[in-house]
């Protein structure tokens, strides 16, 4: 039973994302590499919040405090560095040039590109590190559910997890282009939703998880669409995305 609800939990949380970097990353090594990048960045300000979250903790002892305080900040650096992380991959295009066979290489000709690989890179990690040491508490000795707890901790914490990698990657395509764009109301979108989602999933110790999952997601929803539409998609693209290619073959005969 725990090794079912192991690899269930870890395909709910890490097969879309997975799929999504075996279908769109894998197969470029400059994708790859500045995948890598932005999970150094991610880290560096987990690192950060890490540090300032011990001092916060030693300062005060109510444990609804530091954890809000502790939220708040993990947020603001997230997004410092997602802005750091722009700024750097602005000033490295010429050698992200050199590093590519030719300037028409999709990362350089097509900037939305380049933030999805980013924030699929940002939300990977972040996954990562919010749910392995749960996947590894899964494997037993023994199980939730006992003394009155939720006994579907671990798939919702996976259902958070997803969405959560979802929701980075349409962060940074939002963040990156409206930092280009200079529309600084859609910045604050970005910054806002991620910090209005992180308080949310605070209600998840009084177990209102329908609650925290429902707006999560809604804002998941909202996120992607718009992400979607910012990237210059359309309905008519996205129809022509599900559509089944058809490759017409042209039978000659000698005769």
């Amino acid at each position: 039973m725990t090794a079912a609800v192991f690899f269930g939990c870890a395909m709910l949380a890490f097969g879309p994302p997975l799929a999504l970097f075996l279908f769109t990353v894998a197969d470029d090594a400059v994708k790859i590499i500045l995948l890598i990048a932005s999970s150094f960045f991610w880290l560096v300000s987990h690192l950060l919040t890490s540090a300032i979250w011990l001092i916060v903790k030693a300062s005060t002892s109510d444990p609804a405090a530091y954890l809000s305080i502790g939220v708040i900040i993990s947020v603001l650096l997230q997004e410092t560095f997602r802005f750091l992380l722009y700024l750097v991959l602005k000033r490295a295009e010429k050698g992200l040039k050199k590093l590519t066979e030719d300037e028409n290489h999709v990362l350089l000709e097509n900037k939305n590109v380049l933030a999805y690989v980013a924030g699929l890179g940002y939300g990977l990690v972040s996954g990562a590190f919010s749910l392995v040491n749960l996947l590894a508490d899964s494997t037993g000795p023994g199980t939730v559910g006992l003394h009155n707890e939720a006994k579907d901790f671990f798939i919702v914490s996976s259902a958070f997890t997803l969405a959560f990698i979802l929701l980075h990657t349409g962060w940074s395509v939002l963040f990156f282009r409206f930092l280009d764009t200079r529309n600084y109301l859609g910045v604050a979108y970005v910054v806002l939703s991620h910090l209005a989602v992180s308080l949310v999933t605070l209600l998840n110790a009084q177990q209102l998880y329908a609650v925290s999952l429902t707006i999560v997601y809604a804002v998941t929803v909202v996120t992607g669409i718009w992400a979607f539409s910012a990237a210059g998609a359309t309905q008519g693209s996205f129809k022509r995305f599900l559509t089944p290619k058809v490759q017409s073959t042209i039978v000659t005969s000698d005769l």
